[in-house]
């Protein structure tokens, strides 16, 4: 059994901590004010710490009630999505991407999933690790990879065609940046998929030249930086294509580097919801 305070308790506490007013958290909750105030005493009673500092004007978390309270809404969330998803005609999927994928492909194509396939609801976990369908609730992933995928079915959606973008002012007389040689006057920006020295052994051989490297977690933050004018990025086309066609980024020479790891579409070979995928898998592949 869950050692858990009594809920009423933590629902006391989690609307009073949203509103850090005692009366606003009686209204959300359709009971009076005194009964709020001793709910929380006794959910701090119950855990032996002091979850708010009380004034004549309200109320302020303590520092265990800072830790505490995001958590326990967080929770709540988790459990009224559940129920929302048992009601009937609810259509949820789950989709699965990389942080980059998400940011630089797909939020972009929002409002097109939306208008496309309106009576879906989506839920979004941007991560770089990979998804187990089986205990995250997962309907598809997109990934970046290579076939086979083990006990998965697989679409492929576009290759890594790694191209060299910077802001249209970086290239200037003291700098120029017409040709990839050129890139020994620049900083390169670089992601954690560690590309440029493969894209600069296409360029300079077995006699790459030592140049200056800025390293990020992620490559959306690289083109974020890209389009602050702080270096080079190379990035896959696919992420930058708005970019350069509104002349954000360009691209100064069209020297490019293709990789093995291309972006795929994957499911379950028998997923839990096969209407939702197949709606799903025959949206992503439109959008290329």
């Amino acid at each position: 059994m869950r050692n858990l305070p009594p809920l009423n308790a933590l629902k006391a506490f989690e609307a009073s901590g949203r509103h850090l007013n005692f009366r606003m958290a009686a209204e959300e909750l359709g009971v009076t004010q005194g009964a709020v105030a001793q709910q929380v005493r006794t959910l701090e009673s119950r855990l032996k710490v002091q979850l708010f500092d009380r004034h004549a004007r309200g109320l302020t978390l303590t520092d265990a009630g800072r830790r505490f309270l995001p958590s326990l809404t967080q929770a709540f969330d988790l459990i009224a999505e559940a129920s929302q998803d048992l009601a009937p005609g609810n259509l949820t999927a789950t989709i699965s991407t990389t942080p980059s994928f998400a940011t630089r492909w797909l939020v972009p194509r929002l409002g097109a999933l939306t208008a496309d396939l309106p009576d879906l609801q989506v839920r979004f976990d941007a991560s770089n690790s990979l998804a187990n369908f089986q205990t995250d609730g997962v309907d598809i992933a997109i990934r970046q990879g290579r076939p086979p995928f083990v006990g998965l079915d697989h679409d492929l959606l576009f290759g890594a065609e790694l191209i060299a973008v910077c802001h249209p002012d970086l290239p200037n007389k003291d700098a120029p940046l017409s040709q990839p040689q050129d890139l020994q006057a620049h900083t390169l920006l670089q992601d954690a998929h560690g590309q440029w020295p493969l894209f600069l052994s296409s360029v300079f051989g077995d006699h790459v030249p030592s140049i200056k490297m800025t390293r990020f977690s992620q490559t959306s933050l690289t083109i974020d930086a890209a389009l602050a004018g702080q270096g080079v990025a190379l990035t896959n086309r696919a992420f930058v294509t708005n970019d350069l066609e509104n002349g954000r980024l360009i691209q100064p020479f069209e020297h490019k580097t293709v990789t093995q790891d291309a972006f795929y579409f994957v499911a379950p070979r028998r997923p839990r919801q096969p209407k939702i995928v197949a709606s799903l898998r025959a949206w992503f592949l439109s959008q290329i």
